[in-house]
């Protein structure tokens, strides 16, 4: 068995860095794309606020006795 230490075996390795990159900017994406998720789940889950009257109606107070 012979061990060579030619170019061409090197190629793989330093297409490698490349592919390193490449994995570690999709990875960047995906948490990117879970944390807007995680944002919209989180406002979809909380309570809508409350509208507040318009005008004099529901402030009318019945004071006849």
């Amino acid at each position: 068995m012979a061990i060579s230490l030619g170019t061409t075996n090197l190629e793989p390795q330093l297409s490698s860095g490349g592919m390193i990159v490449k994995v570690a900017q999709l990875a960047k994406n995906q948490q990117k794309a879970e944390g807007e998720i995680a944002l919209l789940l989180i406002e979809a889950a909380s309570p809508a606020p409350q509208a507040s009257p318009i005008g004099n109606s529901g402030h009318k107070i019945n004071i006849e006795v």
